[in-house]
């Protein structure tokens, strides 16, 4: 984490004991949580368009995958998903690379950080059909805030991720999240 992350401490704590409990977790697949990225490969990927909220985020973490159904992207993964901000015919759904910027999946359904205001959209009910949708839910004022509220947060990630009760015990994710003190 460099001094010109603007990343608050509760995420930096909140990553932290995630890292810890990954580390005390063979039982946990390692590839949960990606590592940071350096201050040099952040203002390259922002020359080259990336959203500056992304990229500090990315400084603390570069992605999470987050279980079968919920992903949050690092650094070279969103580069290769942008292909979803691309206007798609006889969709209802404001698409396009200039506004919104691939963040993740959640139900086959893309999450997208929009550029302007800085909140996360989506669409994860619609699942695969998402194109379909007549609208964006935001899913979170920001991206710091939709991972430490709706994927750090065990109540909110089973809800986005339609985690079945009979599965709660099986979910590495929150097994990880019980493990690192984030959830009972």
């Amino acid at each position: 984490m460099t001094s010109a992350s603007p990343a608050s401490s509760r995420l930096i704590a909140t990553v932290d004991a995630l890292r810890t409990a990954l580390a005390e977790s063979p039982d946990v697949l390692s590839f949960t949580l990606g590592g940071t990225v350096d201050e040099e490969t952040a203002t390259a990927a922002e020359a080259d368009g990336a959203p500056r909220e992304f990229l500090d985020f990315c400084r603390v973490l570069d992605g999470a995958s987050c279980g079968p159904s919920v992903q949050l992207f690092g650094l070279e993964e969103a580069e290769e998903h942008q292909f979803f901000c691309e206007p798609v015919v006889d969709s209802a759904l404001p698409l396009s690379p200039e506004k919104l910027f691939c963040v993740g999946m959640a139900n086959e359904a893309p999450v997208f950080l929009d550029r302007a205001g800085g909140g996360v959209l989506g669409a994860p009910e619609a699942g695969p059909d998402w194109v379909d949708a007549e609208r964006f839910d935001q899913l979170a004022p920001g991206l710091e805030a939709f991972f430490l509220e709706r994927l750090a947060t065990a109540a909110e990630y089973r809800r986005l991720a339609l985690v079945d009760d009979d599965l709660v015990e099986y979910d590495d994710w929150l097994k990880l999240l019980r493990r690192a003190g984030l959830a009972d």
